[in-house]
């Protein structure tokens, strides 16, 4: 069964720690550090410098959980870990020995991606089967730590949204030793493509040569044996933005000779796109999805409304809940107030 209250899981990095505040504590249910990295076979956290703010942090919300995320883009180290069982157990003790050592309530593995070296990291394929066991060896092991202290570590993986991942990892098994996985449901459209479209967008509408969406990815992977009630969704609480586009159908589905780039992060879209600087806001009602679109300019971003559409899609399909990247890009926290209080609307009426 899904919990009472919806999974609402901030990913923030190491900068934005010292700004949490208590009105944000008390808003979320899970916190990501991001990231640790591996190196030398371990998982490292000497590069972050803000874990002292942790303490402070939990004393605004005792029953908030906070995870350390490993990995992240062009992080590498996993491919090489994971293909021994020596180099396994390294891994493993090194990143329990984090977990004691900052009072951590689990691990969230963001190898990004099993078998894919296209983040400049080394890959092969049998990765899909060593993250499995990785996976495993992580499962027992947090579950004999947590034996010891009387309490359950939690253990979730960040999700390429697409077939990709699926190809390369083994879900259905992987799932069993999770708590729960959390669908990287955003730049769905931009790094890799030059045609312009919605990068977190709840559904696939009519005319996009993309079919991925969020509602496409829940499906895929609950077919690939996930069950739902793991599944949290992904929001993005930054922009994709494409230069040079047509003016056709207000810059939508148009090619340009750029990729889309990441940001601006929220904050700069409200003190500077949204409604200003020649910026027209528009809505695609099927897909769900926001653009900005100012001549030339296309821009790819969740706001409220597009927000509202992924917590009432949680609530119809009974997930786990949604958790967005990255808390920093919000500091007016205009965003995660609006989830937070539509979750909350929606776990009174059920």
């Amino acid at each position: 069964m899904p919990p009472s209250r919806p999974i609402l899981t901030a990913y923030a990095i190491d900068d934005t720690l010292p700004g949490i505040g208590s009105d944000d504590a008390r808003m979320l249910t899970h916190l990501n550090i991001a990231f640790g990295l591996v190196e030398n076979g371990k998982v490292s956290v000497d590069h972050l410098k803000h874990l002292g703010c942790l303490q402070a942090i939990r004393s605004h919300n005792p029953e908030l959980r906070i995870l350390l995320s490993i990995g992240g883009w062009g992080a590498g180290g996993f491919s090489e870990a994971a293909g021994s069982q020596e180099g396994r157990a390294m891994f493993v003790r090194s990143a329990l020995d984090l977990v004691v050592r900052h009072g951590l309530d689990g691990l969230d593995l963001d190898w990004e991606y099993p078998c894919y070296g296209q983040g400049g990291i080394v890959s092969s394929p049998s990765d899909k089967r060593n993250f499995s066991l990785l996976i495993e060896d992580l499962r027992n092991e947090l579950d004999l730590l947590g034996d010891a202290h009387g309490c359950r570590y939690l253990l979730t993986i960040a999700a390429g949204a697409d077939q990709y991942y699926l190809d390369g990892t083994e879900m259905a098994r992987v799932q069993q030793a999770l708590d729960w996985v959390q669908l990287m449901t955003y730049d769905m459209r931009g790094g890799f493509q030059t045609l312009t479209g919605h990068h977190t967008n709840l559904y696939t509408p009519t005319g996009d040569l993309f079919r991925i969406s969020l509602d496409a990815s829940v499906r895929m992977f609950v077919e690939a044996g996930v069950p739902r009630e793991k599944l949290v969704v992904g929001a993005a609480f930054y922009a994709r933005r494409w230069t040079d586009a047509p003016s056709r159908n207000h810059g939508l589905h148009q090619m340009t000779v750029s990729f889309g780039t990441y940001g601006p992060p929220h904050d700069e879209l409200v003190d500077a796109c949204i409604g200003k600087n020649g910026f027209v806001r528009h809505w695609d009602d099927e897909a769900k999805a926001a653009w900005l679109f100012d001549g030339s300019t296309f821009i790819s971003y969740d706001d409220e409304e597009s927000l509202r559409h992924k917590c009432r899609y949680i609530a119809e399909r009974k997930l786990a809940g949604i958790m967005f990247w990255e808390l920093g890009h919000d500091r007016k926290r205009i965003l995660l107030g609006a989830l937070h209080h539509e979750l909350g609307s929606i776990n009174q009426v059920s």
